[in-house]
């Protein structure tokens, strides 16, 4: 899918570079050299998708990200830039930004993103709670869009960590997360999970709290978690009775991968916690 994009870069060679990948992809390419200049063009012109630098000199990408909220259709805008830090990722996530890529980036990688952002449905509204980079805290809509930006953001957090940590609690939270946006919010957008994400000096904690009213294991008939460990196929017939997605492992799953996962007497909150030593 083809669009129209705005490049916000100081560095000129960067613009190019950036210029040169997209227009072979097929998009329409402007740029822009500091943040006034491309508020002059977004006013001016519309942009289907913006790729802004956050540390330019004059006005920084993240008032940039401010001003372009308070335009009629803002466009979609994804972070570029070679600073890592939790904070910085935050406040973009906070402003509402759709992705945040980490210079430099390779093409394939680029393209990639730009064409699923290009095609993805509304972003939905993100509510930050809580930004500290050790405390993080978020309202997000019950709708399974949210699932990839919300692990994807987590992902990035805890980049300083081992490849098989993030890859554990990244599957754990994405499998827990859709059953409280699916189950427990019935893909209603008007309801709302709450997430919170603690990272300690030994350990790693999640919280998802879902608007359900919650459930019982043992009337899970579509679940693997329904039934006793040595039956780990059981609830196969009754998924398919019900016309239901193939799946249903994903509590056990989520167990697998955790070193503590507890819920609360309703089971509408589950916590899980990964040791990190």
């Amino acid at each position: 899918m083809a669009g129209n994009i705005l490049i916000v870069d100081d560095d000129r060679l960067t613009r190019v570079m950036l210029s040169t990948i997209l227009e072979g992809g097929g998009h329409g390419v402007t740029a822009a050299a500091d943040g006034e200049e491309a508020l002059r063009l977004a006013g001016q012109s519309h942009f289907d998708l913006i790729l802004l630098d956050i540390w330019m000199p004059g006005m920084g990408g993240l008032e940039v990200l401010d001003r372009l909220r308070a335009l009629d259709g803002s466009p979609r805008v994804i972070i570029l830039t070679s600073d890592e830090t939790p904070e910085t990722l935050l406040a973009a996530v906070r402003r509402q930004a759709s992705r945040y890529l980490t210079k430099p980036v390779e093409a394939a990688v680029l393209l990639d993103v730009v064409e699923d952002e290009l095609g993805a449905p509304e972003r939905p509204h993100i509510e930050v709670l809580s930004a500290r980079p050790d405390w993080v805290e978020l309202e997000v809509p019950c709708r399974l869009e949210v699932v990839d930006y919300i692990q994807n953001f987590l992902s990035q957090l805890a980049a300083n960590l081992n490849e098989e940590v993030r890859r554990s609690v990244g599957q754990a939270f994405r499998e827990l997360l859709s059953n409280a946006i699916e189950w427990g919010g019935a893909l209603d957008p008007e309801r709302k999970v709450r997430i919170s994400y603690l990272h300690m000096r030994r350990l790693i904690l999640y919280r998802i709290s879902d608007p359900g009213s919650g459930f019982r294991f043992e009337d899970l008939s579509h679940a693997a978690a329904g039934y006793p460990p040595d039956q780990p196929l059981a609830h196969v017939g009754p998924r398919e009775a019900k016309g239901l997605r193939p799946g249903g492992f994903g509590v056990l799953l989520a167990r697998a991968l955790v070193d503590e996962l507890i819920y609360n007497e309703a089971q509408n909150e589950v916590v899980f916690v990964k040791y990190l030593d």
